[in-house]
């Protein structure tokens, strides 16, 4: 039993359509006019609208697109006794299921229509359904935690994916701000379009553009070919620009124009080329401060910022450490075929008790040292053989030290400490230096310096 409103200026049409659907089982609502067909639409929620095309005050095109406008879900059957190849295309571009054309077996080929569009809306709800499914699926084996902010992530990433809307990450590095992009991704209408990523600190500014808007070739040295740009690749999809806050203000003039027009213009062209791309950008800085100083456009921020999503650092919600830890431990255990199925209590401790400068990075890059350097033998994953930065650190969170009778070079420890605290940032920061830098609380050149009195 489905819920049909058919829109005909004959009214004797009308009533035999009315009669023969409701034999049918099914409730029949009827109006004579596209008006009229406009005020049902906009107070009644129905499965199916069988519209005549050619009315008096309202064509049936013309109806059919004020219900995508006002997003009704209903679908849409066209009739006409006057069928034009036009009209026809027409109707189907704009999502009508069917054309049928007004002959003396009208009742009988809507019949057949309606039973075939029923039956594809039920598979198509269906198909929604079990996607929802595999979504929660992916959540709870990419997306791991169980604490407050995680679940609040969760449910803001499944109300704003099936939007439009620019979408903010905003966290500190090593938190998993591209797993949730992808995850808006996966749950948008989107998702079967491609989801292309960019570290916009990766490059300098020059090359940058050519990456994002492409190029012709000769339009500049090495140019050799002409090369699609990242935006365009990613049309129809969605494009992720990791670490936004880094980009000039130049660039963001650019990016700020491709949001407006909805276009791209690659290096030595002079034609723009059409683009529909949903943008999802991250910082691990504070945005709202650049702006305030001026190192970041106040315009772009507002426009980049329409949903901001904040994933906190793994330091504040220490219940997700365990669930996170046990979910590398499968991961790594499988990939190195190893018999690992838990940690003894004293890792664990250990785990809980370390601050995570890396956030979920530096765990997950922890857990795989813990896996390859473990002999496996009772399947339990030992302090001993974490890094140092997570094992050397006692119940009380103070880092143990220990002086031998003969005593110790200091300048050689504290050396090795600060080497120590370089390669683990540095580590966790997946190598990333401006990054690694960040976690250690001091500047770009500071940690340029010390890797290199260091060697690394």
């Amino acid at each position: 039993m489905a819920r049909l409103l058919i829109v005909d200026d004959e009214r004797s049409l009308c009533q035999v359509l009315e009669i023969a659907f409701r034999k049918k089982g099914h409730l029949v609502e009827t109006v004579s006019s596209g008006q009229a067909a406009k005020k049902k639409i906009e107070s009644q929620v129905y499965d199916l609208i069988i519209s005549d095309i050619r009315m008096p005050d309202l064509t049936g095109i013309e109806l059919l697109q004020y219900a995508h406008e006002t997003h009704n879900p209903a679908g849409f059957i066209l009739i006409t006794a006057v069928p034009t190849m036009t009209t026809a295309i027409q109707a189907l571009n704009l999502g009508a299921y069917r054309y049928v054309v007004k002959t003396d077996t009208l009742v009988e080929e809507l019949h057949l229509t309606v039973e075939r569009a029923l039956e594809e809306m039920a598979l198509r709800e269906e198909n929604l359904r079990l996607r929802r499914e595999l979504l929660r699926v992916f959540a709870a084996h990419n997306i791991v935690g169980h604490s407050r902010s995680i679940e609040s992530i969760l449910e803001m990433v499944r109300t704003v994916a099936p939007t439009t809307s620019t979408v903010l990450i905003t966290g500190e590095s090593g938190t998993g701000k591209e797993l949730v992009a992808r995850y808006i991704h996966e749950a948008s209408l989107r998702r079967e379009k491609p989801f292309v990523s960019i570290n916009c600190g990766a490059f300098p500014e020059t090359l940058l553009e050519s990456e994002l808007f492409g190029y012709l070739k000769g339009s500049f040295t090495g140019a050799e070919s002409n090369r699609k740009g990242i935006i365009e690749s990613a049309n129809g999809g969605t494009l992720f620009l990791d670490e936004i806050g880094e980009t000039s203000q130049t660039m963001q003039v650019k990016l700020l124009r491709v949001l407006q027009e909805r276009s791209v213009r690659p290096l030595g062209g002079a034609m723009d080329v059409s683009v529909d791309v949903r943008l999802i950008a991250s910082t691990n800085r504070d945005l709202k401060k650049m702006v305030a100083n001026g190192q970041f456009r106040e315009d772009f921020f507002y426009r980049v910022s329409v949903i901001p999503i904040h994933v906190p650092p793994l330091r504040e919600r220490p219940s997700d450490i365990e669930p996170l830890a046990r979910h590398f431990l499968r991961k790594f255990a499988l990939q190195m075929g190893k018999s690992l199925s838990d940690f003894d209590s004293e890792a664990l401790d250990a785990l809980r008790r370390w601050s995570w400068p890396g956030n979920v990075r530096e765990l997950e890059n922890a857990v795989e040292h813990a896996v390859a350097v473990s002999d496996g033998r009772d399947g339990v994953i030992k302090l001993a053989n974490f890094p140092g930065s997570v094992s050397g650190f006692t119940s009380s969170g103070q880092q143990e030290i220990q002086i031998p009778p003969e005593g110790v070079d200091f300048e050689t420890q504290v050396s090795q400490i600060e080497k120590q605290y370089l390669q683990t940032a540095l580590q966790a920061a997946g190598g990333v230096r401006s990054q690694a830098a960040d976690l250690l609380k001091m500047s770009y050149r500071s940690f340029r310096h010390y890797a290199k009195k260091y060697g690394i």
